[in-house]
């Protein structure tokens, strides 16, 4: 997923093995993934790309994401959700 993807195919890569990522994911690509710059989204996108665990494992705050542009994502996914 180098380039953006159709809304559709965003939300079918965005339903997971891990409910908690479900909740994570798809309220976020429901209400900001269309107001992202085009760079964040294809960050977004290559974010869907990791595995479960790894993703779960950042969320919960268990291990540090090394990458730096994917942790900039997940820092403004969890915001979102948290208030």
């Amino acid at each position: 997923m180098t380039e953006t993807v159709s809304k559709s195919r965003l939300l079918w890569a965005c339903r997971r093995g891990m409910l908690e990522l479900d909740v994570l994911f798809m309220p976020f690509v429901n209400e900001a993934y269309d107001d992202l710059v085009e760079a964040d989204k294809v960050i977004f996108q290559r974010l869907l790309t990791c595995e479960d665990p790894e993703l779960f494992s950042w969320f919960m705050g268990h291990t540090a994401c090394p990458d730096l542009e994917l942790k900039m994502m997940i820092d403004a996914i969890l915001k979102r959700v948290k208030v």
